[in-house]
């Protein structure tokens, strides 16, 4: 499967965007969605993962309440809303798949190339 992130922007601290993983590929539906972050000299970090179906999700503490994510399989497509952004935020954002999924960077096989998000204070 390969991915295509995109939505990413500049926003001011208390802003929103979307952005969104398509993906390529008949299977897509049956992938476990994840996306990840990372800041400039930091690790790559977890944010959010949803499964297969859309019914379950979660999220790292520091994007909870803030961030949702949802997929649409018909459109091959997952979401991330942002809303409430801050400037800690700001960051090159991937998303992932892989058929089982979970929280850590090699719980995925196929990866995005990144679109980045910049939160102004």
């Amino acid at each position: 499967v390969q991915l295509q992130a995109s939505g990413g922007g500049l926003v001011q601290a208390g802003g929103s965007l979307r952005l969104s993983c398509a993906a390529s590929g008949r299977t897509f539906s049956s992938y476990v969605v994840g996306w990840f972050r990372q800041a400039p000299g930091k690790e790559r970090e977890f944010v959010s993962t949803i499964d297969w179906s859309g019914g379950s999700a979660s999220y790292a503490d520091s994007v909870k309440g803030r961030f949702t994510i949802s997929r649409d399989n018909a459109k091959n497509t997952v979401y991330l809303q942002m809303n409430s952004l801050k400037p800690e935020d700001t960051a090159v954002y991937y998303c992932a798949a892989d058929f089982r999924g979970g929280r850590g960077i090699n719980d995925y096989d196929y990866w995005g190339q990144g679109t980045q998000v910049t939160v102004s204070s």
